[in-house]
């Protein structure tokens, strides 16, 4: 029997030790960013520690049972082979290979760290041994309790961070003692046996965020440690905490057999690899770990463009998928003297008798919409100085569209031989040639025929578990159609460089590091209300980068000065996605919004080097008064600020801002500014208690708000 040891590996902004040899699976023991301490010791048991990768094999299940990801027969029996290390352009590489000679399997996880980054990306493949073919039914990307020897507190003493969504209620965050969740304490030593209980989190179909986010936290009661993850896949996944008899487990998944009707057979010419998830770490609470996890984001995105235009969009609150000529042509000119670089025609471009919603699919412009053609709408935005953008959603065709027939069945998902029909639509299985030449026809033309250089991709329906076309399993069937998605996407942009495109799903129903690492603009919401809006647009930057969350500003020509600055304010300090009928504005409203604009734009390049932090905090119903910040670059960047004062709110508040206690800052509105006829907040900064207080109007209206910097 091999002896257990230790490999330690540093890599990017990370160091890991994983437990190996020693007749045991390997296991991730450590995980810390580079900069700090050595890692605590391998535990006396190295039983204790949860093996490095679970696997549900059809014909071997888990030990004791259970619904648990842990436990796994397979998992158990899995036994180091070798590891390599490798480097390319600010990148560091570590492959960890297992094998279980048992069940037939090799196994190969692989982590990836970039320079500077305080976390490691990880994936796991599985091949079968010669000439078995082995049925899978659930494999982790990841599994690990290093979270409890890195933080040195014990699961009593440790909080899970997490969050719901739903259409319109997006990122609707909670931190839970993990006891208070379904991880409750048995005392597994009296019983002689792991707990069966698990708290898991999992999202269902091709709406990765339609119910709950693949994003979390681990954090200590003290907020003296926290690791956060995120699963980066645009389908069905799973994330899991649980208790071991000793310590505890993190699993990060993909779909799943008992979840999400997923199952695949490997041999040795066909494996099978897990869907990618990022690990961060920090030496801190909540803000802290997202503040690392936004590093991570950024890094999945190193090398591809980082435009960020101010796009106006037509539909929020204004044309509502109603787009003519003749609305459209003061709108755009209004647009243009806003300040807005990109004009996107909503939905309704297409649509010729009102019901268009069932009969989408063929993608041409109405007739009737546009008397003298869709070019000459085109031609305006572009004579306004403004890039052309149209609305699509290219994965669903109506059932009343031609394109219904015109495409073989095979081309759309199906069940038990029948199509799979929702909300009125069929859905593409991109796997298939015709459906991707259909897709690729599509925007190809749209491009070439409009010069249109921005495309809102939305998507409005879940085909439910999948496509068993071919005789697989509806979940394998609907994950090799996620991931030809995403390879339509890599082909799309590297035909054409320049387009961007915004990621949008009923809102941000697939918000996701699947799409976002490829995509620029997130789309936050589909909410209507401005006064809803605020703890929408604040937690936001915990899921997606600042520079992509889309936070829509539709001020309206009925609002007043203080109404305007509060929906306005919404959008600056993440990506301002303009919108609101700015045609009827007097012109000190248009000034208004205009002062906005170019606010946002002078904040671009800050917000695109910055972490947010939540001052406020981000877990918990949004109150009367909702913040949300920003942290700029090095020891000397300055701190942003968005306030909202909602109905109901006092007219004063102290903000506290930890990261700048002690420093000497200066605190002053940016936006609205003088002259804006909007009322006058009295700021003063406590460098002692690192708290900014203000006073708001005791009798101002219901709803204000006030994007603040605290200058160095």
């Amino acid at each position: 029997m091999a002896p257990r040891s230790l490999l330690t590996w540093t890599g990017g902004g990370v160091r890991l030790v994983l437990g190996v040899g020693g007749d045991l699976p390997a296991s991730l023991l450590s995980l810390r960013p580079a900069a700090q301490g050595p890692p605590p010791p391998e535990p006396v048991d190295g039983k204790a520690a949860a093996p490095l990768v679970e696997i549900q094999v059809l014909g071997h299940g888990r030990f004791p049972g259970s619904h648990r990801y842990a436990d796994t027969t397979t998992g158990a029996r899995l036994r180091y082979v070798r590891h390599t290390e490798s480097a390319d352009a600010g990148a560091a590489e570590l492959r960890v290979e297992q094998a279980d000679p048992l069940a037939g399997l090799a196994v190969t996880t692989v982590f990836r760290a970039t320079e500077g980054v305080p976390a490691v990306r990880v994936w796991t493949t599985v091949t079968a041994l010669g000439d078995r073919r082995v049925r899978l039914q659930a494999v982790t990307s990841v599994v690990t309790g290093a979270f409890l020897a890195d933080s040195g507190r014990t699961l009593d003493e440790t909080d899970v961070v997490h969050a719901e969504s739903d259409w319109v209620a997006e990122s609707r965050w909670r931190r839970t003692p993990l006891r208070d969740t379904a991880v409750v304490d048995i005392d597994t030593e009296a019983h002689h046996h792991p707990s069966r209980s698990r708290l898991a989190v999992a999202s269902r179909s091709s709406w990765s965020t339609g119910e709950r986010l693949p994003t979390g936290a681990l954090v200590a009661g003290d907020d003296s440690w926290a690791l956060a993850w995120q699963i980066e896949h645009n389908g069905a996944w799973l994330w899991e905490v649980g208790e071991r008899r000793t310590g505890a487990y993190l699993a990060l998944l993909g779909p799943t057999d008992a979840e999400h009707q997923w199952s695949t057979e490997v041999t040795a010419d066909r494996g099978f690899t897990t869907v990618p998830v990022s690990l961060a770490v920090a030496a801190g609470g909540v803000d802290e770990a997202f503040a690392a996890l936004t590093l991570q984001r950024r890094a999945l995105r190193a090398g591809l463009p980082r435009e960020l235009p101010v796009i106006f969009n037509d539909y929020m609150n204004t044309l509502m998928g109603d787009p003519t000529t003749a609305k459209l042509l003061p709108l755009i000119d209004a647009a243009a003297e806003a300040g807005a670089e990109y004009f996107c025609i909503d939905a309704g471009w297409y649509d010729e008798d009102g019901h268009w919603w069932d009969s989408v699919g063929e993608w041409r412009p109405s007739a009737t919409r546009f008397p003298g053609g869709l070019s000459e709408v085109v031609a305006h935005i572009r004579d306004r100085g403004m890039v052309p953008g149209l609305w699509l959603e290219p994965e669903v065709v109506g059932v009343r569209s031609p394109m219904a027939e015109r495409l073989p069945d095979e081309a759309f998902f199906q069940r038990y031989g029948a199509r799979v029909v929702e909300h009125g639509r069929y859905h593409l299985d991109l796997r298939h040639p015709a459906a991707r030449a259909h897709v690729d026809a599509v925007v190809d033309g749209l491009v070439a025929e409009f010069g249109v250089g921005f495309f809102k991709f939305d998507y409005n329906i879940m085909p439910g578990p999948g496509t068993d076309l071919g005789g697989t399993a509806p979940g394998e069937g609907l994950l090799a159609h996620n991931r030809a998605h995403l390879e339509w996407l890599d082909e799309l942009l590297a035909r054409h460089p320049g387009l961007l495109i915004e990621n949008c799903a009923s809102g941000a129903m697939r918000m996701d590091y699947a799409m976002l690492s490829r995509l620029h603009i997130q789309s936050t919401s589909d909410q209507q209300h401005p006064l809803l809006y605020p703890p929408i647009a604040a937690a936001a930057p915990a899921s997606v980068l600042p520079e992509q969350a889309g936070n829509w500003a539709y001020t309206q020509p009925e609002m007043t000065v203080e109404e305007s600055a509060f929906t306005l304010a919404t959008g600056i300090l993440g990506r301002l996605y303009l919108s609101g009928h700015l045609n009827r504005m007097d012109p000190a409203q248009l000034a208004l919004v205009a002062e906005a604009v170019a606010v946002h734009k002078g904040l671009r390049e800050e917000i695109a080097a910055a972490v947010p932090f939540w001052p406020l905090g981000l877990a918990g119903p949004g109150g009367p008064w909702v913040a949300t910040g920003l942290r700029g670059a090095g020891e000397t960047g300055d701190t942003l600020l968005t306030l909202w004062r909602r109905p109901g709110a006092t007219a004063g508040l102290a903000v506290p801002v930890a990261h700048l206690r002690g420093a000497e800052v200066t605190p002053e509105v940016v936006f609205p500014g003088p002259g804006s006829g909007a009322a006058d907040w009295t700021l003063a900064w406590d460098a002692d208690e690192g708290v900014l207080r203000l006073a708001s109007p005791e009798s101002g209206p219901a709803a204000t708000a006030r994007v603040i910097r605290l200058r160095r």
